[in-house]
């Protein structure tokens, strides 16, 4: 038999923890001295709680890691629960992927501060054009708060038009406005260029005046990381001494399935 501080560095754990299992149930030692009270384990325990720290590993509870060390979880529901853990393992590793790379954003726009951008800034018309569009309100102009919202539109958008057997239409044009209220929330629009008397139930179809100046700048890469590339038309223009007004729009110009592929062309309408 081992003692407590033998069998805790066999097993590679702390003598706390293994006497919170004995306090929970989960690995009760195999003998304690009535007089003393000093915990002893066998040797063959030791199998029990290199399963109970794996499956700590792959992040069950300890609720969960009781229930299956003592058989009364089934093959088929434990195969169900380690899919369960794999697409919450999956999603939270994409959700800290997209975290990084706007970590990786603001970090380019701070460096680039007081810096002009070597992305080329042109000024050129923008035509008048028919937008197939759904409309929806994000918190803020924050991208974290705009996207999900644009691509929930955009994908609502896409499958009536297909449900109404409407094609050519493309590329999408997203264009933005204050929202009704005055707390900072956005009124974005997401549309298709479609061309004049396209119709569609349950979507709206306006018609985008011609723009006769704007700033126009190309964004390569993930829509979330856009700031920098917005800090560039805004530099652009406080350097050359124009006004913009309202906010940019965005152009798909290429939108393949990988998203840091994408090319957006930013168009800052300018007022003087």
């Amino acid at each position: 038999m081992f003692t407590i501080g033998d069998f805790a560095r066999h097993g590679r754990v702390s003598v706390r923890m293994l006497r919170h299992y004995d306090a929970i149930g989960l690995l009760r030692p195999a003998h304690v001295d009535p007089s003393s009270g000093y915990r002893f384990y066998e040797a063959g325990q030791l199998a029990r709680l290199n399963r109970v720290i794996a499956l700590k590993d792959l992040g069950f509870t300890l609720d969960q890691v009781r229930s299956i060390v003592d058989d009364e979880v089934g093959a088929d529901e434990l195969r169900g629960m380690l899919r369960l853990r794999r697409a919450e393992l999956e999603a939270a590793a994409a959700e800290a992927n997209a975290r990084l790379g706007r970590v990786a954003a603001r970090l380019r726009a701070i460096e680039s501060e007081g810096h002009m951008s070597d992305q080329d800034v042109v000024v050129k018309s923008l035509s008048a054009v028919r937008l197939a569009e759904l409309s929806g309100v994000a918190a803020s102009y924050e991208p974290t708060d705009i996207g999900p919202v644009v691509s929930s539109l955009y994908e609502r958008l896409c499958a009536r038009l297909e449900a109404a057997g409407v094609t050519g239409s493309g590329p999408g044009l997203t264009y933005y406005e204050d929202a009704p209220g005055g707390d900072g929330a956005i009124l974005a629009h997401a549309g298709m260029i479609v061309p004049p008397g396209t119709t569609a139930p349950d979507v709206d179809f306006v018609e985008l005046p011609a723009v006769e100046r704007a700033a126009t700048v190309i964004h390569h890469g993930l829509i979330d990381e856009v700031v920098s590339t917005y800090q560039t038309l805004t530099a652009w223009a406080a350097a050359h001494g124009h006004r913009t007004t309202g906010y940019a729009r965005e152009l798909y110009l290429e939108c393949p399935e990988d998203r840091t592929g994408w090319v957006t062309e930013l168009q800052e309408p300018l007022v003087d």
